[in-house]
C-alpha cells in the first residue's frame, strides 16, 4: 500500500525528465520555449530555427518543452560571432549556443542533464572540451554559477554586435 502516490509521481517525474533528441515533432514547443527567454538567447523564427537544428551537432529536449539545448561542432557553418570566436581559438570542441529551462521546470536539475548528455556524447567522439558564452550586458550570475558549478572556466571576454559577453570552456 502506498500513502498518497508520491512514488507513482517520482516515476512520472523521472519518464517526463528524460533527454531526447530533438525531433521534428517537437520543433514548435521548443521554438517557443527559445522564444519566451529571447532576451538570454534570440528571437528566432521558424524557419532559422530549423536550420540551426539542421546545422546542430546535437540537439536536445527535455519534455515536450521543459528544457532545450542546441550545440555546434567547428565544421558547422553557422554564423554567429560568438560560435566564430571559438572556431578561431580552438580546433576542436562543442559550442552550446543555446540551453534554456522553462520556469515551471526549473529546481529539477534539466540544465545539468543536458550538460552530462553533451559531455557523454562529446566524450565518446574524442571532442576535447565544451564551450560556451555568458552575457555580461545584462549580467546573468546565475548562470555564471550554475557554469562554474559544472566545471567551466572563463577564458576571454568580447563585445560582438554590440553585446558584452564572457567565453567559457570545459575540458572533458
Amino acid at each position: 500500500m502506498t500513502t498518497g502516490g508520491r512514488s507513482g509521481n517520482n516515476v512520472a517525474m523521472a519518464a517526463l525528465d528524460t533527454v531526447a533528441p530533438l525531433s521534428p515533432d517537437l520543433l514548435p514547443a521548443a521554438l517557443a520555449l527559445n522564444n519566451d527567454h529571447a532576451a538570454e538567447l534570440s528571437l528566432l523564427d521558424d524557419a532559422r530555427f530549423r536550420q540551426l537544428v539542421a546545422w546542430s551537432w546535437y540537439s536536445a529536449v527535455i519534455g515536450p518543452a521543459d528544457a532545450l539545448i542546441l550545440t555546434f561542432d567547428p565544421s558547422s557553418p553557422y554564423d554567429s560571432p560568438n560560435f566564430r570566436w571559438f572556431q578561431s581559438h580552438y580546433p576542436r570542441f562543442v559550442y552550446v549556443d543555446r540551453v534554456v529551462v522553462a520556469p515551471r521546470a526549473r529546481g529539477r536539475g534539466l540544465a545539468r542533464r543536458l550538460y552530462n548528455a553533451v559531455f557523454e556524447k562529446a566524450r565518446a567522439e574524442n571532442l576535447p572540451m565544451v564551450t560556451c558564452e555568458i552575457n555580461l550586458d545584462p549580467p546573468n550570475p546565475g548562470s555564471e554559477a550554475f557554469h562554474a558549478a559544472m566545471g567551466f572556466s572563463a577564458v576571454g571576454d568580447a563585445t560582438p554586435n554590440g553585446k558584452a559577453v564572457r567565453y567559457f570552456t570545459k575540458a572533458l
